[in-house]
């Protein structure tokens, strides 16, 4: 039994205290030393530990992690699996930022890149495997960096040649973005490059100024909204969506009502909705009394959860009689009512007015969007034409378009 990832940095051997069963503790930096950790385990009885113990922000430092990082990527490069479509690249790790809310930087520690030439080359090798779409994952994404030949590559310049180099991949997205350093360069290249998905994920996480500077976001609200117009101007097809925190320490009616204000000014096409909780060694859990009720917090979270789902319906609205073109991921069981009630997702239940040939598919756009229809099952990993039927605030329905 192991315990990987963020909770066993942040935790650490504490975790062998309250629960002895646990045979090994492994951290986000290193897990590629997982199959010697079992292995060790198995043979010695004896608990193992792999934890980064992310103190120091010294270049020493950071240049080790650079080179785990690397390291730990192309050791997970996997031969092709069956059915297997889209893919995941990390192309960076860490955090500098410091949210006050925020434990990844004390757990993944601060940011380190891998070089270009490593990522072209992984994706160029996906894409010729067969897989449809790669999304490109960092905390911080559009930080990205690295040298090359005496000068500094930056996002922009990795989105352009991941593109122009490797012209058979389908489909490239990324995430997740931080707003207040993302280039109008890298919104260039989203523009001018038919093949980059029109998708960003750029959390928010308050409308309120004065929260954002507790929170230690390092932007306002008018440069949120700054970066958002910069982005539609020059993709008036782009999808948003976005991260908020309801109930942070301090938040007032007023600042939950500026929340609110910044949905129905971005109008994401989803957004994930927090309660505020405190995270153990964070600047908020240490400096800041969480001293909205509980009662306030799911009340708050409710009303912009109900507000979202009105935006995103009016969103998808636009796709009724119009044609998509979806990446088909997988089968679902998404079933509708009778018509004289609301939409329901229902799962656990097959569709049984389908023909043998027909089954329920789900896939998504470019913009990250879901559609359901029905179709054959070969379908999956491919891409179809739909046409959008009717909405909720979370799909389209749609009916396949053959041929």
């Amino acid at each position: 039994i192991g315990v990987i990832g963020c909770m066993a940095e942040r935790e650490g051997e504490g975790i062998f205290a309250r629960a002895p069963h646990v045979d090994l503790l492994c951290g986000p930096s290193d897990l590629d030393r997982l199959p010697t950790l079992i292995d060790n385990a198995r043979r010695t009885r004896q608990a193992q530990v792999s934890l980064a113990g992310h103190r120091s922000r010294r270049s020493s430092t950071q240049q080790r992690a650079a080179e785990k990082l690397e390291g730990l990527d192309l050791a997970r490069f996997t031969s092709p699996i069956q059915n297997r479509f889209s893919a995941y690249v990390r192309i960076t790790r860490g955090c500098n930022k410091f949210c006050a809310f925020c434990v990844v930087p004390y757990t993944r520690g601060p940011e380190v890149h891998r070089s270009r030439v490593a990522l072209v080359d992984e994706v160029r090798r996906l894409a010729d495997r067969g897989i449809q779409e790669v999304t490109l994952l960092g905390q911080t994404i559009n930080h990205w960096q690295h040298p090359h030949d005496g000068e500094v590559e930056r996002f922009a310049d990795l989105l352009f040649a991941l593109h122009e180099q490797v012209p058979q991949l389908p489909r490239l997205r990324f995430l997740t973005s931080y707003p207040r350093d993302f280039s109008d360069a890298a919104l260039d290249v989203m523009a001018a490059c038919p093949r980059i998905c029109r998708y960003l994920h750029v959390p928010a996480q308050s409308g309120s100024n004065a929260v954002l500077k507790r929170m230690n976001r390092g932007y306002t609200v008018e440069q949120y909204l700054d970066f958002i117009a910069r982005a539609r101007a020059r993709m008036p097809d782009l999808c948003l969506a976005g991260d908020m925190i309801v109930g942070y320490p301090g938040e007032t009616d007023a600042d939950h009502a500026a929340s609110l204000a910044l949905l129905q000014a971005v109008r994401f096409k989803s957004c994930y909705v927090f309660k505020y909780s405190p995270r153990p060694n964070t600047v908020a859990s240490r400096r800041l009394v969480d001293d909205v009720p509980d009662a306030r917090k799911k009340a708050r979270n409710q009303e912009m959860l109900v507000q979202q789902a009105e935006i995103g319906r009016e969103l998808l609205a636009r796709h009724i009689g119009a044609e998509l073109e979806v990446l088909v991921e997988s089968k679902t069981r998404l079933r509708q009512r009778t018509a004289a009630r609301a939409p329901l997702i229902q799962l656990g239940q097959a569709a049984r007015h389908l023909g043998p040939e027909q089954t329920r598919l789900i896939g998504r756009t470019a913009g990250d969007e879901l559609v359901a229809f029905d179709g054959p099952e070969a379908l999956i990993g491919h891409y179809a034409r739909v046409r959008g039927i009717r909405v909720t605030p979370l799909t389209v329905f749609a009916e396949y378009l053959p041929g």
